[in-house]
């Protein structure tokens, strides 16, 4: 059982707007945050970003996902791997996997929630109704 968490997070354009993945690794779980700036933000503008809203980021549900940890990893291999992933221009498909789970989950909530409020709504009219059909018959 690994306990480490390992993050990840990635600026990158998506038409209209500046889009950052903050991509998750806890013990077996994978979980997936969207976020997104507007016009492209600066190295500060970010960093100051994570470090005041990390711990208010809603996370997708955690996904199972195989961890390969390199202990060890040779400098210039390492360099090569950095390159690739800036030169790699999006998310993968687990954060996809991810990203659409949470977006699935967050829309069950919300349809849960509006049919609350409209049943409360219905009660609300009916009750109305109801005290107004008193308020009639009083004076008889």
């Amino acid at each position: 059982m690994d306990n480490s968490i390992v993050s990840k997070f990635t600026v990158f354009f998506e038409e209209p707007f500046w889009v950052g993945i903050f991509e998750r690794h806890a013990g077996a779980k994978y979980e997936v945050c969207k976020v997104i700036f507007g016009p492209e933000p600066k190295d500060y503008t970010v960093y100051d970003f994570m470090v005041k809203n990390q711990k208010h980021l809603k996370f997708s549900p955690g996904v199972e996902a195989d961890r390969t940890d390199k202990n060890c990893t040779n400098p210039k291999r390492m360099q090569r791997e950095i390159k690739k992933q800036v030169a790699n221009a999006g998310i993968g498909t687990k954060a996809q996997q991810a990203l659409k789970l949470q977006h699935d989950q967050t829309k069950t909530e919300r349809k849960i929630r509006s049919k609350e409020m409209k049943e409360a709504e219905k009660e609300r009219m009916f009750q109305m109704k109801q005290q107004k059909r008193k308020e009639k018959h009083r004076g008889h």
